[in-house]
């Protein structure tokens, strides 16, 4: 008798699976045979590579910005001050560490800021 609950319940599971599959929307096809098979829409990302590509940019001015009003010098050091700090502040000082890109942004902007 368990073995019949145990399977009636993996079906159940199947089934609401499918059931959530589909809830997002679905298309239907005919196969050549005839036969009618029905797939669920794929699930798209919300973040766009158009937002990550100006998350990026944004956040490359912003390191230039902050290089060119604190100076290269400061910069350095408030990012050598992070890097023997904590796991979180080793990581911020890695991604904050000086890149070609935001000191030729700094580059540029620092003279207009002066």
């Amino acid at each position: 008798m368990g073995e019949h609950r145990d399977q009636f319940q993996s079906r159940l599971q199947q089934i609401n699976r499918k059931h959530m599959a589909m809830s997002g929307g679905y298309s239907a096809k005919m196969r050549p045979d005839g036969l009618l098979v029905i797939k669920p829409h794929r699930v798209q990302s919300r973040i766009s590579a158009r937002t990550l590509v100006f998350l990026a940019a944004f956040f490359l001015l912003f390191k230039g910005f902050l290089m060119a009003a604190l100076g290269f010098d400061s910069y350095d050091e408030r990012v050598r001050t992070l890097a023997v700090g904590s796991v979180v502040e080793r990581a911020g000082a890695y991604i904050m560490q000086a890149d070609p890109v935001s000191v030729f942004i700094a580059q540029n902007i620092g003279p207009v800021l002066r």
